[in-house]
């Protein structure tokens, strides 16, 4: 069955850098889009980045500049290397996967996303 197991979660001090991954298994990781997200305590979830069949990526205004997500297809692998994290980025980052994607299509959109996994929690003080 597909599973989608992230990690790399933790508490940092505002400013610092953190870097999540999340294991897929499974299904084909190279033909699915991916993506990260992210819930934040009484706010919805949110997408922060997400990544194509073809490596094109995508970020929500929120941490553009500051996040970057890459993806080993090697590896079956899913990154997102966080820097200048802040208080406002504390959440539960969860990975997602699109299993059959088309190639160069990437969305923020929760409904694109049909495997979730369990999430790290990652929290920021200042």
């Amino acid at each position: 069955q597909v599973q989608l197991v992230e990690s790399g979660g933790g508490s940092v001090q505002a400013g610092e850098s953190l870097r999540l991954s999340c294991a897929a298994s499974g299904y084909t990781f190279s033909s699915s889009a991916m993506a990260w997200f992210r819930r934040a305590p009484g706010k919805e979830r949110e997408g922060v980045a997400a990544i194509s069949r073809g490596g094109g990526a995508y970020y929500a205004d929120s941490v553009k500049g500051r996040f970057t997500i890459s993806r080993d297809n090697a590896k079956n692998t899913l990154y997102l290397k966080m820097n200048s994290l802040k208080p406002e980025d504390t959440a539960m980052y969860y990975c997602a996967a699109r299993s059959t994607a088309v190639f160069g299509v990437v969305s923020l959109s929760s409904e694109y996303y049909n495997y979730w996994g369990q999430g790290t929690q990652v929290t920021v003080s200042s």
